[in-house]
Parts: C-alpha cells; sequence; structure tokens
C-alpha cells in the first residue's frame, strides 16, 4: 500500500509533461444527488454514494470527452480526454468529505514523439492513463492501438510494451493502471470488448493474465489496482431503451467477486469511462468515476464519488 500511495503522491508533480502549453481554466461543480427522487438515498449495498458534480467551463470548449481519472491521497487529479486533451486540478472536499470543487483546473494537449500535438481522431484516441511511482505517466490508445509512456524528466513520450493483439477497431486498451504492489514499472492494461487484461512492465513485455467478466452488452471502460491483488472494473452498457447502465465490481486475486455495484436510469448517471481508486488505513475505498458526454448537447461530464466496505472474513 505504502508503494501505491507513493505513485499516486507523484501523481501532478513537475515532472511527466505529457502536452504542450496548459490553458488554465475555471471549473463550475454543481453538487447533484444521486437519486433525483429520493436525495436521501445514498445507500447501495456496501457502497455509499458520498456525492458529485455536475462538471462544465465556460473558459474552453474542450472539457468534454473524459475517459479516464486518477486521483492522488492529496486531490491532486488528471482527467484523460479521448480526443487527446488533459485535464489537471485539485479535487476539493467538503467539511464531510464530499466533493465540492476542482480548484487549480488547466487543460492541455497530449504531444507525440515527434514532440506535436496529436492530430485527428484516429492519432488521438487515448482512454487510459496510469501513473508510475517514478512520476512517468502512461496513457493507451484505441483505433491506432499503441501505449506512450511520458517520461517524468520531461521530453517527447517513447513507445511502452502493449498487448501483442489485433483489437477489434475502436474496442481496445481502454483500461489502465499501475501495479506498483508487482513492481515500479509494472502495470496493467485491459480490452474493452472482452475483459481480458494483460500485466505488463517497462522493462519486459506484457502477459495476459486475467479476465473481468463483462455482462453481455457492457464494455470494460477503466481498472484500478488495489491492495492485495485486487482489481476494481469498471463497465457500462448503453442502448435507447435502458439507456446508460454501469457497473463498478471488485475481484480478489483468484478472480471471486468481492463487491459489485449497479446503477441505471433514474438515477443520475451518464456514460462513465474514469475511474480512480484510493484506498484507505480502515480496508475501505474511496471510488471516484467520471463520464464522457462524447461531445454531445444531451449529455454530462458528472463526478460522482463513493465509498466501499469490503466484506468482513468469515470466521475460521
Amino acid at each position: 500500500m505504502r508503494r501505491a500511495a507513493l505513485a499516486l503522491a507523484l501523481l501532478l508533480c513537475a515532472c511527466g509533461q505529457p502536452t504542450g502549453a496548459f490553458a488554465p481554466i475555471a471549473i463550475k461543480a454543481v453538487p447533484i444527488p444521486l437519486d433525483p427522487e429520493d436525495p436521501g438515498h445514498v445507500s447501495f449495498g456496501a457502497f455509499t454514494y458520498v456525492g458529485g458534480l455536475w462538471l462544465t467551463s465556460r473558459d474552453t470548449s474542450r472539457l468534454h470527452g473524459l475517459s479516464d481519472l486518477k486521483i492522488d491521497p492529496s486531490g491532486r487529479l488528471i482527467a484523460q480526454g479521448d480526443e487527446g486533451d488533459v485535464l489537471e486540478g485539485r479535487l476539493r472536499l467538503d467539511s464531510r468529505g464530499r466533493p465540492a470543487a476542482i480548484d487549480e483546473a488547466r487543460i492541455g494537449r497530449l504531444t507525440g514523439p515527434d514532440g506535436r500535438e496529436l492530430k485527428g481522431k484516429d492519432e488521438s484516441d487515448s482512454e487510459g492513463v496510469a501513473v508510475l511511482p517514478d512520476g512517468d505517466r502512461l496513457v493507451s490508445f484505441e483505433r491506432h492501438d499503441r501505449i506512450l509512456l511520458y517520461p517524468a524528466a520531461g521530453g517527447p513520450p517513447r513507445l511502452a510494451p502493449s498487448p501483442n493483439v489485433k483489437f477489434p477497431y475502436n474496442t481496445g486498451m481502454e483500461a489502465l493502471t499501475a501495479d506498483p504492489e508487482v513492481g515500479p514499472d509494472a502495470y496493467l492494461v485491459g480490452s474493452e470488448g472482452d475483459g481480458r487484461i494483460w500485466a505488463c512492465k517497462v522493462s519486459g513485455s506484457c502477459v495476459e493474465r486475467r479476465r473481468v467478466a463483462v455482462p453481455p452488452a457492457f464494455g470494460l471502460t477503466a481498472i484500478a489496482a488495489l491492495p492485495g491483488g485486487r482489481l476494481a472494473a469498471l463497465t457500462r452498457a448503453f442502448d435507447p431503451l435502458r439507456s446508460v447502465r454501469v457497473q463498478i465490481s471488485i475481484t480478489g486475486p483468484d478472480g471471486a467477486e468481492l463487491g459489485r455495484l449497479n446503477l441505471a436510469r433514474p438515477l443520475n448517471i451518464d456514460n462513465f469511462e474514469g475511474l480512480a481508486a484510493l484506498p484507505r488505513p480502515d480496508g475501505s475505498v474511496r471510488f471516484y468515476v467520471i463520464s464522457d458526454d462524447n461531445f454531445a448537447f444531451f449529455q454530462r461530464t458528472l463526478f460522482l464519488a463513493f465509498d466501499w466496505r469490503p466484506p468482513t472474513p468469515a470466521a475460521p
């Protein structure tokens, strides 16, 4: 856990500049209940809804398409956009520990190995982000499937190991997380289409390791490595009849399910694709999710927080 905390603490230091110039923006954060029909409805089994925000900004047209999320214990935040945008800022909590605002926000664009901003959807479809303990940042891409490593010391990115797989177009490496319990350069990559998970190292290669159970019609959008070999996975589905459906599941190293949260309308949800997890000393985990609004006027960028308490092991 200490190594995981160190990785998160390095999340937004002055290292690992993956973009050109950043532009400061002000974010309007409007608190929202999870259940509009019953705002006091916050308990969902072992999960508790902590609070949520609807995020907008008048300062940019790029606060959209956010597809992954990482937050460190101090509140420093990265949200990765799927058109090459990067949002950075600091999450502020209120006196009750609920999300209240995102301060010090700024937005920039990813660069390629040539040092120039990525152009075109096929090159800039960035879906996952991970930060290694030394501050190096990894970003996974769909369409042109690859993982780029942005060095902590700055400079242009370089290719990092990725699964030796031909992914179906636009259903590739959606999910990415550092795995510091395994090693300082270890990370996990997840496939949107079938839930396969590969264990990778910057100094080595990628090996298929496990599989997330993806419900029919759902896609895997994000993963988070937890202490003890546990894995949290975010999956979501959409169809015109049932609208958006979202699931957070936690499994042990043996694949056994330890917890699950199902969210559907009329709850206040959207196309959640980003997941951040902060383990706590008492064994609970704070999960944050962020939605990809697809740059659509009828969708929203929502930021929600849930606390999960693992089940108590049965007495021998």
